[in-house]
């Protein structure tokens, strides 16, 4: 049967039409409206993949490795704010899956990851590539199923979706044995699901609501502190709105970069462990804090107990989708659960009908534009030199602020963050939580799926790029003109700071003393390779590079090889404990 001769049932009818487990999948996936499935085949997914090769209501996406195919996946989610999909076989093919699964876990994306299984009566009995999936991923994933039953499957995927999308996002596996794929089932996909262990909060309490107005507009020192979870609720309109309407100072965390246009006076720049000087400093000094969809993880405010200890008479309102997420680091005053969206809205209406609007805070801007002055930023430019801050900077500039971002992780991703000013939502793609290296290119990869037409930069470095840079093939074979901008310092860039710091100059295993010849390597993969070595001819290299509209361009600048992310807060001290450039 081809999916497109589907019956269409409504949630209570009756079908008898039999399908089997693998069309059943391809039925759920175009009832979910699913765009993409990003992949890799074997043994435990090959009826499903025969299926997928029948319809053409979504593509798949083959990839050289399952690990980028989740990550793939996990961009795209990222990006449009749909539910990413990855498919992968049972054994090696999970196991390869799972830093994908993770990374998506600790940022919170929604994703539904299907998984062969070996069949039913092989499971636990150590069957060739047999590995326990439900076992490997639980404590990584919102949710997983193991399906042994046809007649289960649909209703299945369906809570799969709904779990991903709903409260706090996250990553849900589905583990499908062959044989449940083979089997047949009269086909019935549910319009909705009812959960009774399952029923996430949306709506904020309205007495909590007006609490934390109250305290917000009595505030003589205020800070507003936005993290991941506004831009995953779709309410930075709304937190552009709140911060605008109250003039108070506004900081992003490294996940809310967009959340609030970084161009705005209001905005202080990122905070914690490589965030700026009046970021930390306010966060650390005010008086009212309001945390919107973050968690004051220990990058962002170091130590509790000094962030805590340093102003005992602050008062912290915290608004999240998860009632976990509150008072689980820093205990709050007010804590509001719901959708971020909805709880900013109602804010926002009882502002514009308050008699008591926001307090004159002169004093405090004034404290806040004296800590700004010190321009932590500020690096030393060079003329025979690479520095990677000039590049990123060369970067914006070029894109004119509008590509979609993406990163591995170490210093090149602080350097992204720091320099490349985000304006809009969901154009900064990174591994945050888990920080996982090898991300950037297979990120970049489900932004150009998701948006074809628009300028797609990774920002990496020559430990992170080799990761995963077998992904070149892909973007080979689907044609996606990404810009690969590599700060090449032949360091691991963070371990080397950090043993410069903290281990006595001793660079064990930092340095990378075997790399390839990064263009001819792009060359062989049949792309554009740069090589990049003086300040002077950065812009013009990457205007050719986003020149060549149908190409990928892989530019290798070689970079300062001793130049440190500043400001930097050691671990284990406070935010306002910064080491700055000038300190050295």
């Amino acid at each position: 049967m081809k999916l497109s001769d589907a019956p269409q049932a409504a949630s209570t009818d009756v079908v008898t039409t039999l399908l089997t487990g693998a069309e059943i999948v391809c039925h759920a996936m175009k009832a979910e409206g699913v765009e993409f499935v990003f992949g890799y085949p074997g043994g435990a997914v090959l009826v499903i993949y025969d299926e997928i090769h029948k319809q053409s209501h979504f593509k798949h996406i083959l990839v050289r490795h399952e690990q980028a195919a989740v990550h793939a996946a996990d961009a795209y989610a990222r990006a449009t704010g749909r539910p990413g999909v990855a498919l992968v076989t049972s054994g090696p093919g999970v196991t390869n899956a799972v830093t994908g699964i993770a990374t998506a876990y600790m940022d919170s994306i929604p994703m539904v990851i299907i998984t062969g299984q070996v069949p039913t009566y092989a499971i636990g009995q150590d069957a060739f590539q047999e590995c326990d999936t439900v076992g490997i991923t639980r404590p990584c994933v919102k949710h997983n199923f193991l399906v042994k039953d046809v007649g289960e499957l649909a209703e299945t995927i369906k809570k799969a979706f709904f779990i991903a999308t709903t409260g706090r996002p996250g990553p849900v596996v589905v583990d499908i044995p062959k044989d449940v794929s083979m089997a047949s089932a009269p086909f019935h996909y549910p319009s909705t699901v009812d959960m009774r262990s399952y029923r996430p909060t949306n709506k904020g309490h309205g007495g909590q609501i007006k609490k934390a107005m109250q305290m917000l507009l009595s505030a003589e020192r205020p800070m507003v502190y936005v993290g991941g979870g506004a831009i995953l609720g779709d309410a930075s309109e709304q937190v552009t709105t709140l911060v605008k309407m109250l003039g108070y100072p506004c900081t992003n965390t490294l996940m809310g970069l967009g959340a609030y246009p970084s161009t705005d006076r209001q905005f202080v720049g990122m905070l914690g462990m490589h965030g700026t000087v009046e970021a930390n400093m306010a966060m650390q000094n005010c008086d009212v804090l309001i945390a919107i969809g973050a968690r004051f993880d220990d990058r962002v405010i170091g130590n509790p107990t000094h962030f805590n200890a340093g102003n005992p008479t602050r008062k912290i309102i915290h608004i999240d989708i998860d009632p976990s997420s509150i008072s689980k680091r820093v205990k709050v005053d007010v804590p509001i659960v719901g959708n971020i969206k909805d709880v900013l809205d109602e804010m926002i209406a009882q502002i514009k009908s308050a008699e008591q609007k926001p307090n004159g805070i002169a004093a405090w801007w004034k404290q806040i534009e004296e800590w700004r002055a010190k321009d932590c930023l500020k690096f030393k430019q060079s003329d025979t030199i690479i520095k990677p801050q000039y590049v990123v900077q060369k970067l914006w500039e070029v894109t004119k602020g509008d590509a979609f971002v993406t990163s591995d992780v170490g210093q090149h991703q602080m350097w992204a963050a720091q320099y490349y000013g985000f304006d809009k939502p969901r154009r900064w793609i990174n591994s945050g939580g888990l920080g996982t290296m090898g991300v950037g290119l297979p990120y970049a990869m489900g932004c150009k799926f998701a948006f074809p037409d628009a300028d797609v930069a990774c920002i990496t470095g020559e430990g992170s790029i080799q990761m995963n840079i077998q992904e070149l093939s892909t973007c080979k074979q689907y044609d996606l003109p990404i810009k690969v901008i590599l700060l090449n310092n032949r360091y691991l860039g963070m371990v080397r700071q950090w043993q410069d710091f903290f281990h006595g100059n001793r660079h064990a295993e930092s340095y990378m003393d075997a790399l390839p010849d990064f263009v001819k390597l792009a060359e062989a993969y049949g792309h554009v390779g740069m090589k990049i070595e003086k300040p002077g001819d950065v812009e013009g290299a990457l205007k050719e590079a986003f020149a060549l509209k149908k190409r990928l361009v892989f530019m290798d600048f070689l970079t300062d090889q001793k130049e440190n992310v500043f400001p930097m807060v050691p671990g284990g001290k406070g935010i306002s404990e910064m080491i700055l450039a000038e300190d050295l």
